[in-house]
């Protein structure tokens, strides 16, 4: 009944849903994808292939190294991408193009649709990311024999609250599932009161957080100065970190800092900046290897920023003071430094969360903020070397996920 009453409701509503992709300016290509339509693929009844679905940002993030590893250790199996999102999508053809066999978008849950595509994807595990609960799908995929499983699985409070309210529902949908496996004992528990089964349900650590440490092969010379390591910055947030660069010289003298706009195409534009605030700046384009001279370092070089992370003693997140959505502060942390970000951090939120409740980082609401907090970290060593060593301690805890994952596969 349950699968009658879905297929009567899609051609309902499929109108309005195309409606509203179109008005998001989905291409009709992709709306087509959605509704199962994908191309003809090539994949045999034979083949052995594993399909991971993220559906944005956050979720192609924390998938990116897990699919490269699987496809570095098992080139026998094909991988299929889906994503629900065209931010998603673009991404993921931008870190796993050259890695996946298929990206493409996942079915809207709908069994009609839903059975279309497993015609032509035909996988054998699938394993989705974080939250995302299909009750079509997962129910087609355990009637094939298709292993499905939630990784990095996680529920936010709001979300478990509404979902509690059908428990009744969910209990019975996460049947379906081959395992559960979440980012934290929290959300363990949160999938356990939903009804999930015990006995496959179990905490796994966060994907994300199982990153390698760049080799740093340069020097760089801080000539015993402390550097304020300002990362990924965005039109709009240069002003504000060299108008607090300024102000917390004047009480930190040994103060330097790094400044690395996101945007190369940008440089001059940073350049003018600096040169506007009075700081006496070099660019490592140029050769710049130390703080013997200047004030400030633009970096305006391909592939350093990761490296560069070594030499920052804090650490600013770009994209996090207009409205982008942040980018990663892992890849500070990983070096035991002090994160520091502005209220923007819708695209990693959860590693904000992870980070801020370890006392590894800190989320501020505006520039008095920043100012406050790098304040204390320069001022009070306790504080200072406390952070650094929860930088350490939330790695060591959060890492083993990807092993997990590829255990199973």
């Amino acid at each position: 009944m349950f699968k009658l009453l879905s297929n009567i409701s899609f051609y309902i509503v499929k109108p309005i849903i195309s409606v509203v992709l179109r008005k998001k300016d989905y291409p009709e290509s992709a709306i087509a994808r959605k509704y199962g339509n994908i191309p003809e693929t090539g994949f045999g009844q034979d083949d052995n292939l594993v399909m991971f679905h993220g559906v944005s940002v956050g979720e192609i993030n924390a998938l990116e190294n897990l699919v490269k590893k699987v496809r570095a250790e098992h080139t026998d199996l094909k991988i299929v991408v889906t994503t629900g999102t065209h931010t998603g999508q673009d991404l993921a053809k931008k870190k796993l193009g050259e890695v996946a066999d298929l990206i493409t978008y996942f079915p809207a849950d709908f069994p009609v649709v839903v059975e279309k595509f497993l015609d032509k994807i035909n996988p054998t595990k699938v394993f989705i990311a974080e939250t995302e609960i299909w009750p079509n799908f997962a129910m087609e995929c355990k009637k094939r024999g298709v292993e499905i499983y939630i990784i990095n699985g996680r529920i936010s409070d709001s979300t478990f609250k509404s979902y509690k309210t059908f428990k009744f529902l969910f209990k019975y949908f996460l049947t379906f599932y081959t395992g559960i496996f979440t980012q934290s004992d929290e959300d363990n528990d949160k999938f356990l009161q939903l009804g999930a089964n015990p006995e496959t349900t179990k905490r796994m650590n966060n994907l994300k957080f199982d990153i390698q440490k760049p080799i740093v092969d340069f020097e760089f010379d801080k000539c015993g100065n402390r550097v304020l390591l300002a990362g990924s910055t965005h039109k709009g947030e240069d002003e504000i970190v060299l108008y607090i660069y300024r102000k917390l010289k004047e009480k930190h003298s040994d103060l330097k800092l790094i400044i690395a706009p996101r945007h190369l195409t940008r440089t001059e534009e940073v350049r003018a900046l600096t040169e506007s605030f009075g700081f006496k700046y070099g660019f490592r384009s140029n050769g710049m290897s130390d703080f013997s001279e200047n004030d400030v370092l633009i970096l305006d070089t391909i592939g350093e920023l990761g490296k560069m992370y070594a030499f920052a003693d804090i650490a600013l997140i770009g994209g996090s003071f207009n409205n982008t959505g942040g980018h990663n502060p892992l890849e500070a942390t990983i070096f035991e430094k002090p994160v520091i970000s502005g209220p923007s951090i819708h695209n990693f939120k959860d590693i904000y969360n992870i980070i801020k409740n370890a006392g590894a980082g800190f989320v501020v609401k505006d520039k008095e903020g920043l100012y406050n907090i790098s304040d204390k970290l320069l001022s009070d060593a306790d504080f200072y070397a406390s952070t650094v060593n929860s930088s350490a301690k939330v790695f060591k805890e959060q890492q083993g996920a990807l092993q997990f994952v590829l255990n199973l596969i």
